[in-house]
Parts: structure tokens; C-alpha cells; sequence
């Protein structure tokens, strides 16, 4: 007796989601047995051909939906041909455990990524700071609308990401989301965490990342000139939250230290130096390494300024910070009025500490980067640009040397 197969394919209005769109379903018959299940595709109601079993049109959806029907069609027929091909039953059961394979226990990638921040979420403050939650819960939210816009899916098994998921996910976030080079590839470098995650749980055989190449593109971090940061500091505001955040700023320009780490200043990271004079002793919040930063003059005079604030007083503070966003918001302001033609922003303060006031003024960059918290120098000469003033006292102080050996040659 000859088995009868037909497959169709329908648009469930019974299941519509959230976003008002059907579900596509598969519905497989053999022998007046039916097997009916989703095919992970939505569709808008009117864009679906009930006679034609397919979606409408020819545009970029309407292809690539009808092309994965196409490929459901040969799942089907190539299910069959390994069911004659074992000389197994062609039964719906038989077809049931091939095109869903419901012996395998395949994983998600959405719950994994969750997973991945619900305890990083957890470990906030003893492992990780909240910039870099919030890293990994945008790259979350990229992922997500990227399966939606190629493959109108919510999720996708991990098995199923190869070079060419990673690749046109580096393309969506550059071209659909307009991501500057670096902000891709430090998205697509977060995904390779997760990825990382499965490879060392024995969920996945091949890593897809084996042949990426993205690379960050090393930008020149802008910062404030000595002559920046004196109009800055000698500058007074009848503003007093402007003032707060003016003496805030020129305190990180004179320590090098980062919105987090001035934020969680306390007293108890203040001690004695080597040298018998104030230092700072603390761990950087983002990497965990040890920053020892000797007190300049003004860095001090500003700790003494603010040692009776209410907030310092009560939160065992050193300084009175306000919010990140606050504190960027004030410092553009800050900079207009000094004529500061630079879109200054806190971050800053580190990047000046490091060229402005160290390296011009002859601190060596080991001293620099020991100052920063820097685990490798590398990481300092980005901060770091060596400044034309540098430059040109380095040259005054070699042609003074050369003019002494050449008169010492004449007088020989």
C-alpha cells in the first residue's frame, strides 16, 4: 500500500502574538495522521495567500519567508528519503522525531544570554560595575531585534549560529542601527562572551567566532590643555551646583581617577605614602586593579573644601558626586562658559590627568600607568598622547646638547 503524504502550510488566527501578526504553521499528513507545529515565522493577516500556501509579493520578507517554506518542504522530503532509506515505517511518528528531533535537548541562545546577566545582575559591585551590565542588556536587545529583522524569529538554537549569523550581525548593527566600527565590534565581542559560555559547556562543537576578525579602530581620546584646565579651575560660578562640579572635574584632572571610582570615594582610601605625604589607595571599580595616587596640592585643597558637606559627612564621602548623566550635563555648560571649543565630558578628566598634567610635565608613563591602574602600558599609551609641547621640549633639550658637543669639537 503506497503511504500518502501532503504538506501544507496556514496562517493560525487562532495564535495571533503581540505585535498582531500569525503564526505560519506546518501541517504534515500521513495516512489521515496529522502532525501540526509552528514554523518560528509570523505574518501580518493580508500579506498571507491561503490559496497559494505562501506570503504575497516579492519583497525582501515575502522572499525570505517563501524561501525557509521552501527549505521546511525539503526537510520533509529529505526525512522521507531517510525513513526509506533505514527501511523505517513512513508514520507520523517516525516524521515527528526526525523534523523535530525530539530526542535532542537543543538550547536557546535568549535564555542563555538572560541567564548570562541575571548573574551578572547578581554580582553587581563584587565582580562587575553597572556600565557593564548595561553592555551586556543592550547587546541583549540588538540580538533580539536582529532575529526579528532577518530571520522574523524571537530565538535561535546555538547550534544553528555559524560565521555567517555573526557576520550579518556585525552588518544589521552597522547599517540598520548605524553603530560606529568600534560600537559593533564591541557589541559582537559581548555576544562572543555567551558564545564563549556554550563552547565551555560542551553545548556547542565549533566555535563560530573561529574566523572573525574585527578589530577596533584606535581613536585619539580628546582632552583638556594645562591652559584648559586653569581657565576651568580659576573660574568662579554663583551657581553652586555648577561649582560642585567644576571642583569635581579639576579633582579627576589632578588624580586620574574615573566617575565610578571618585564616586565611591571614601576616607578609608586615603592613607600615607611612601613618601610621608597623602596618597590615594584604592581598587579600580572596572578592573579590580590597585591605583596608589599621590595628593597634588589642588587635590587636596579640594578634599579640604568639601570636608563638611552634609553628604560627605553622612555617606563617608570624599566628595559630594552627583549623578554621571548630571555631572556631563553641567560640565558642557561649564565649558561654554570658560570658551572651551570641546564637548567635555567627565571621562575627560582621566584622559587629561594622563597627557596634560603627567607625561607634558616629565612623569614617566610606567609612573602613569601604575597611577591609572593600568594592568599594561599599552593601555596607557591610548590615554596618553604625547603632546607638542613634549615634543618640543625634548628637541630644545637635544640641540642644546648637540651645540655643546660641536663647540667642544671646534675648541678641540
Amino acid at each position: 500500500m503506497k503511504t500518502k503524504i501532503t504538506l501544507h502550510f496556514y496562517a493560525k488566527s487562532t495564535k495571533v502574538n503581540a505585535n498582531g501578526k500569525l503564526p505560519i504553521y506546518v501541517r504534515l499528513t500521513v495516512n489521515g495522521q496529522r502532525l501540526e507545529f509552528s514554523s518560528k515565522k509570523f505574518i501580518e493577516k493580508t500579506k498571507w495567500s491561503s490559496e497559494l500556501a505562501k506570503m504575497k509579493g516579492n519583497t525582501e520578507e515575502a522572499r525570505s519567508i517563501n524561501s525557509y517554506l521552501d527549505m521546511m518542504r525539503s526537510k520533509v522530503l529529505s526525512a522521507e528519503m531517510e525513513l526509506l532509506h533505514k527501511e523505517e515505517e513512513l508514520s507520523i511518528e517516525n516524521f515527528q522525531s526526525i523534523l523535530l528531533e525530539k530526542n535532542k535537548n537543543h538550547r536557546m541562545l535568549i535564555p542563555v544570554f538572560q541567564d548570562h546577566n541575571n548573574k551578572m545582575k547578581e554580582l553587581l559591585g563584587k565582580k562587575y560595575a553597572p556600565g557593564t551590565l548595561q553592555r551586556f542588556e543592550v547587546t541583549l536587545n540588538h540580538i533580539q531585534n536582529f532575529l526579528q529583522w532577518k530571520f522574523n524569529a524571537t530565538d535561535i538554537r546555538i547550534d544553528k549560529i555559524d560565521h555567517c549569523f555573526i557576520t550579518e550581525l556585525e552588518f544589521y548593527l552597522r547599517s540598520v542601527k548605524n553603530c560606529s566600527n568600534n560600537t559593533s565590534v564591541k557589541y559582537v565581542r559581548n555576544f562572543r562572551k555567551i558564545i564563549k559560555i556554550c563552547l565551555n559547556n560542551d553545548w556547542l562543537e565549533k566555535n563560530p567566532f573561529s574566523r572573525y576578525e574585527g578589530k577596533v579602530i584606535e581613536v585619539d581620546k580628546e582632552f583638556l590643555t594645562e591652559e584648559e584646565i586653569q581657565k576651568i579651575y580659576t573660574k568662579k560660578f554663583p551657581n553652586t551646583r555648577l561649582e560642585l562640579v567644576k571642583d569635581i572635574f579639576i579633582f579627576c584632572c589632578f588624580t586620574g581617577l574615573a566617575y565610578i571610582d571618585v564616586q565611591q570615594l571614601r576616607k578609608d582610601h586615603l592613607g600615607i605614602g611612601i613618601d610621608g605625604n597623602k596618597w590615594i589607595f584604592k581598587n579600580r571599580q572596572k578592573t579590580d586593579t590597585r591605583s596608589k595616587i599621590p595628593l597634588l596640592p589642588i587635590a587636596e585643597e579640594l578634599i579640604e573644601k568639601y570636608s563638611d558637606h552634609p553628604k560627605c559627612i553622612n555617606e563617608d564621602r570624599i566628595l559630594p558626586v552627583l549623578s554621571n548623566q548630571k555631572m556631563n550635563s553641567y560640565l558642557k555648560e561649564i565649558g561654554d562658559v570658560c570658551g572651551i571649543p570641546k564637548e567635555i565630558t567627565f571621562h575627560m578628566a582621566r584622559h587629561s590627568f594622563a597627557t596634560s598634567v603627567t607625561l607634558t610635565n616629565g612623569v614617566p608613563i610606567e609612573s602613569v600607568s601604575k597611577m591609572l591602574g593600568h594592568k599594561s602600558l599599552r593601555t596607557t599609551q591610548h590615554y596618553a598622547k604625547i603632546v607638542d609641547k613634549r615634543v618640543s621640549d625634548d628637541m630644545a633639550i637635544l640641540k642644546q646638547k648637540l651645540s655643546i658637543q660641536n663647540l667642544q669639537t671646534k675648541q678641540a
